[in-house]
């Protein structure tokens, strides 16, 4: 069974960026994957200080949480990775996570898992293709497969609006296009691990 990851990359738990990612595992779950919730958030997780020492040994030389994130990013076979927007681009905690990735790097650990991105926004137009655009420059340069949301609406990624914390509940887009990306990261990484 493929393995499906949902990284909320914000640190208010229970807010609109984790629900859509919710939304987005549940529907791949609906697809047959198994899936697992990670929550930034939670997480201690320090800033790369660029020691270069995974680049020489092929592991972090700091010792937090993101350790045990980097090995299920790895153990996966696929990731839905969401941010709320912050100054049109994705929170400090989720850079650090992309920032500390790099032993994942190494020896390209997550070529043809297949990932996703979801943006939630002040408004309908409040930075989300910027924000989901910083997601997909990340999966690109771990030669990652990028899937968008998909035949009808086939936008980048799940694009929510959220002022109110749970304004993304009634967000008839944000909601569709989370769930409709949920299950195109399932069904392909279905489809690339059948064998």
């Amino acid at each position: 069974m493929v393995k499906i990851i949902g990284i909320v990359g914000s640190p208010r738990s229970n807010g609109n960026t984790e629900n859509l990612v919710k939304e987005a595992l549940q529907s791949a779950k609906d697809a047959g994957a198994e899936i697992e919730l990670i929550k930034l958030g939670n997480a201690e997780i320090e800033p790369c200080i660029a020691c270069d020492i995974c680049k020489a040994t092929g592991e972090c030389a700091i010792y937090d949480d993101m350790g045990g994130i980097l090995e299920k990013i790895r153990e996966s076979h696929g990731l839905i990775i969401g941010s709320p927007v912050y100054f049109g681009s994705v929170t400090s905690q989720l850079k650090m996570l992309i920032d500390r990735s790099r032993p994942l790097r190494m020896d390209f650990k997550l070529k043809n898992k297949v990932g996703g991105a979801i943006a939630v926004g002040g408004s309908r137009n409040g930075g989300q293709e910027t924000t989901i655009s910083t997601i997909h420059d990340f999966l690109l340069i771990h030669d990652v497969i990028i899937v968008g949301d998909g035949a009808p609406l086939a936008h980048y990624g799940g694009t929510g609006v959220g002022s109110a914390k749970e304004a993304s509940e009634s967000d008839e887009v944000g909601l569709q296009t989370s769930r409709n990306l949920g299950k195109r990261v399932a069904e392909l990484a279905m489809k690339i691990n059948e064998n």
